[in-house]
């Protein structure tokens, strides 16, 4: 089937291109792009064919985040073992699965890829990622700010062989790079010894994350292939990772650039005519207004942004038993426009990042924050500032750990975590919920131990037997996370309400409570969260749920009815108590 650009989307193309680049690269380079469009539309006319809905992630869509040997048993390829566990368990749960990096890799558990088009072969192979495929969508990483060491393209660089030589970042280790925002206390440049001598490349995140240099229209064209052939196996979300520090430029910031949106506008153009129902996802775990510029105007840039700052908002609330900070944060979440998303999480493979929080919560709130968390067996990695001082950039903890008082009863214990979950799953957005939350997981301490880094403390790969075996041990606390969350994942596939673009009011009743109505008419819940050890008494208007004297309200976890009278209603929330209250038809 023959397929041609529409002029006006050649007019956007080489707009951007111009923008990045200048006119005479882009007159050279534009050809290259369109033919290359063009010869991959022709090849999958699939993935322009599948049906286009401005709407269509739902209430029924929920993220679950993984690496592809999370879950283990000897004898058997882990995207097996994953695949049927996912299948038996979670198939009714959850629409989709974030397979962490699982391609070939040198370092970073996954982030430091040798070569993008490759299945690790400790995994499994492509036929996996196609079985898994069948019973669930996809998200892929594209981690395309830098690549391993190890990789073909740097060991060529390393030989100055042909248009790799241009490949890597190259840069003068006497000139100032004081204004470069430093996600790690690890050195900017890294020496190397090639073929033209020593030289000195960029790397942002370790010696072994070669920065790639997208000053070289080469290497964009290679990220292009790469970015449409996730799309051909299957990814139906492409989350492009550590994006903001994609383009540099010596004298700036090097995080945030212009021709990195634009670079992005770029890939979403190119999507919408080879691939259009592919989502891009950016993760920028930064301050709020620079995360969301990543929307750009309406839906040129990314479908869908990590909301950064609910993982510690969301963690401070509970270790301070105080929801005031969140709700005020809530309150403030501008509109987004149609198609665009919030991914909303609160664990993943990383830390729990404190950036976010910048000027919502006080250095002595976000130490405080620190301290108590550290009390609980969590770590803290630190980033590199201009002046050369460190300051905490991540918490590395479990989630479960750092919410839950392990002095408690397991029953309690429970309801405390659940009670963090719960405000994720009831916000306005696509929930992501990490393995090792769902499952329960504490601190995996002897990863760190074994490793000495400090983020494997939430990296555990679990023996699939023994897994089973804690998942069905009545009253374990493994088991009762487990059966809490999918019951609380299929309440929210089975309401309207909690539809990501689902209308969202912020409600300030109490300190102690975080609450939130999402939907209109009979479809509106109000979530209800006590993020205390007290019990609260509420008092609500009946105005608040547009309802009379007399009305019923059923709490949808606990199928408990409450009648209105008095034009209000009054109820209790016992300690890390969830109520989603609908009305009763």
């Amino acid at each position: 089937m023959s397929f041609e650009i529409p002029k006006s989307s050649r007019e956007k193309l080489k707009k951007k291109l111009n923008f990045i680049y200048d006119k005479k690269t882009t007159a050279e380079f534009y050809p290259r792009l369109e033919e290359f469009i063009i010869d991959f539309a022709e090849k999958h006319p699939d993935l322009r064919e599948q049906e286009q809905d401005a709407a269509r992630l739902t209430e029924k869509d929920s993220v679950v985040i993984c690496y592809g040997d999370h879950i283990q048993s000897e004898g058997e390829a882990p995207l097996q073992t994953l695949n049927e566990f996912f299948k038996n368990y979670l198939k009714e749960s959850i629409s989709t699965i974030h397979l962490l990096p699982f391609f070939p890799y040198s370092s970073d558990d996954g982030f430091a890829v040798i070569d993008y088009k490759k299945v690790n072969p400790e995994l499994g192979d492509w036929s996996d990622i196609e079985a898994l495929k069948q019973n669930f969508s996809l998200m892929f990483d594209a981690v395309i700010n830098h690549i391993s060491a190890e990789s073909e393209w740097f060991k060529k660089f390393k030989e100055q062989e042909g248009k790799y030589a241009n490949y890597f970042i190259e840069a003068d280790p006497e000139k100032d790079y004081s204004e470069v925002t430093r996600p790690r206390a690890k050195p900017l440049l890294t020496e190397v010894e090639t073929a033209a001598g020593k030289k000195h490349v960029w790397t942002t995140f370790s010696p072994d994350q070669i920065d790639l240099n997208f000053k070289e229209t080469e290497v964009l064209l290679e990220i292009i292939d790469v970015l449409l052939f996730y799309a051909a196996q299957g990814a139906e979300i492409i989350r492009l990772d550590a994006i903001a520090y994609l383009w540099k430029e010596i004298g700036t910031s090097c995080i945030h650039l212009p021709e990195t949106h634009k670079m992005i506008q770029l890939f979403k153009e190119i999507f919408k005519l080879a691939a259009p129902t592919t989502l891009i996802l950016t993760e920028t775990n930064v301050p709020h207004e620079e995360n969301i510029s990543y929307f750009g105007r309406g839906v040129d840039e990314a479908d869908m942004v990590y909301n950064f700052t609910l993982p510690p908002l969301v963690l401070y609330s509970f270790l301070e038993e105080d929801a005031s900070k969140l709700t005020e944060w809530a309150a403030s979440l501008e509109e987004l426009e149609a198609a665009n998303y919030y991914f909303n999480f609160l664990a993943s493979h990383d830390g729990v990042g404190l950036r976010p929080v910048e000027g919502i919560l006080n250095e002595n709130q976000i130490e405080d924050v620190v301290k108590k968390v550290k009390a609980k067996g969590g770590l803290v990695s630190y980033k590199t500032n201009s002046d050369g001082s460190k300051s905490p950039y991540e918490i590395n903890v479990s989630y479960v750990d750092a919410v839950r008082d392990q002095d408690k009863k397991i029953e309690s214990q429970v309801k405390q975590f659940m009670a963090s979950q719960a405000i994720m799953l009831a916000l306005q957005g696509v929930p992501g919920i990490y393995l090792h939350s769902l499952l329960g997981s504490g601190n995996y301490e002897q990863g760190v131990k074994e490793t000495g880094a400090k983020r494997r403390i939430n990296r555990e790969k679990l023996d699939r037997d023994r897994l089973l075996s804690e998942l069905n041990e009545q009253g374990s606390f493994r088991k009762q996370v487990f059966d809490s969350y999918r019951e609380l994942l299929k309440l929210r596939q089975e309401n309207k309400a909690f539809a990501p673009d689902s209308p969202q009011k912020i409600l300030d009743l109490n300190q102690k409570v975080f609450a939130v109505q999402r939907g209109e008419a009979e479809q509106r819940i109000t979530a209800l969260t006590n993020v205390s050890a007290e019990t609260v008494e509420l008092e609500l208007k009946a105005d608040l749920f547009k309802a009379e004297n007399g009305s019923l309200l059923r709490d949808i976890i606990t199928e408990e009815d409450y009648k209105i009278e008095n034009d209000s209603l009054k109820l209790k929330l016992t300690p890390y108590q969830n109520r989603w209250l609908k009305a009763r038809g």
